[in-house]
């Protein structure tokens, strides 16, 4: 089973991109509001070298954001990447 992790923050546009397509393609995620945690966003653009929200890991892996997850989605790989139970049931 695969997993998602999108650290968001309340009023990012992308992120709500972000989220409404894992939900069109009915993919449970966890998500992180990065706004009302400051440490762990510090954490992240200290590690990922990534400033802007979101941040998307897909099964442990970073993947980007927004544009990111669009752009695997318009390329098939990430149905390659979420796996065959992507889908809930």
């Amino acid at each position: 089973m695969s997993s998602v992790t999108i650290y968001t923050s309340m009023h990012c546009t992308y992120c709500r991109r972000a989220k409404r397509l894992l939900e069109t393609k009915k993919v449970d995620y966890e998500e992180i509001r990065l706004d009302e945690d400051t440490e762990k966003r510090k954490e992240l653009v200290e590690k990922l070298n990534w400033r802007t929200v979101p941040i998307i890991f897909v099964n442990e892996q970073f993947i980007g954001g927004y544009d990111e997850l669009a752009a695997l989605e318009r390329s098939g790989e990430l149905d390659h990447m979420l796996g065959p139970s992507k889908v809930n049931s």
